[in-house]
């Protein structure tokens, strides 16, 4: 894992959006919001580069608008 300081102040963006989804998925009951609330925390650690850590979270988000879009 390199230290570049444009990746480590990138990747709090999705840990704070994972830490929202987290406690929203989790008060209301609602699985995808949770689920990918946890993704959003973990998969910062397992992305070297900047363009996969951008990647990897617009996966997510379209994977989460879908589900929510197709009723769960």
């Amino acid at each position: 894992m390199s230290m570049d300081p444009a990746w480590l102040f990138l990747s709090l963006i999705p840990g704070g959006i994972g830490l929202v989804l987290l406690v929203y998925g989790k008060k209301q009951q609602r699985w995808p919001q949770l689920a990918t609330g946890l993704a959003f925390m973990v998969y910062p650690y397992f992305t070297p580069t900047i363009m996969s850590l951008v990647g990897v979270g617009t996966l997510l988000g379209a994977l989460l608008w879908t589900a929510i879009r197709l009723g769960w």
